[in-house]
């Protein structure tokens, strides 16, 4: 009996930036994504993450925020209002940009960690576009895949408790796109990463 074909993945750094901690009260106001590699039968193929990559800064949605979120990302909800796309707009434009970069791959978003950009993520693609293009549960969590990789409990990662050499050489700015990049980094060097050697 043959093997059954496996169809690859496309993963796809995504980064946020939101004013508050839920979708729906609070608003996303950028999106950035990036191209981190492939991944078929043949294993795992890291790309250019600055080659192929999104941005946009959307329109807030509602008057609250919650002031300590946006101060995070610095963007200027009232320049927002005036110059960011609707989020129809924007989420229609990622999820075209989705289908043409993955071509004949399933994307998979991925994030560091990746619960938080997921859920404002999927809330929007769902709520403006009717789906989300990579469907409802195409996510990978890279604290998840370092966790299971090192043996070690989940919430006892942090980017500090990791080898230098996993850890991506470009900064993390809170820009949504740089970090959207640098994830992508992160992500091809947890790919390639054995897991720790045996303990001496």
């Amino acid at each position: 009996m043959s093997a059954r074909r496996v169809k690859p993945s496309l993963y796809i750094s995504v980064d946020i930036e939101a004013d508050g901690p839920i979708p729906g009260p609070y608003s996303l106001l950028s999106l950035g994504a990036a191209v981190a590699g492939r991944h078929d039968a043949g294993g795992f193929t890291a790309a250019d993450p600055a080659r192929r990559t999104f941005y946009r800064e959307l329109r807030p949605i509602s008057d609250d925020f919650v002031p300590e979120a946006l101060a995070v990302s610095g963007l200027d909800r009232e320049r927002l209002a005036v110059e960011g796309l609707p989020p129809e707009q924007a989420l229609t434009q990622f999820a075209r940009w989705v289908r043409e970069v993955s071509e004949d791959a399933q994307p998979v978003m991925c994030g560091y960690p990746a619960s938080y950009d997921w859920t404002f993520l999927y809330w929007y693609a769902v709520r403006f576009t009717g789906a989300s293009p990579f469907g409802h549960s195409g996510c990978l969590d890279m604290k998840t895949l370092y966790a299971a990789k090192a043996g070690v409990p989940l919430r006892s990662v942090a980017k500090r408790t990791m080898p230098a050499r996993l850890l991506p050489r470009r900064p993390h700015t809170h820009h949504a796109l740089d970090d959207a990049v640098e994830q992508a980094e992160l992500l091809a060097n947890l790919m390639a990463w054995p897991g720790p050697g045996p303990a001496r």
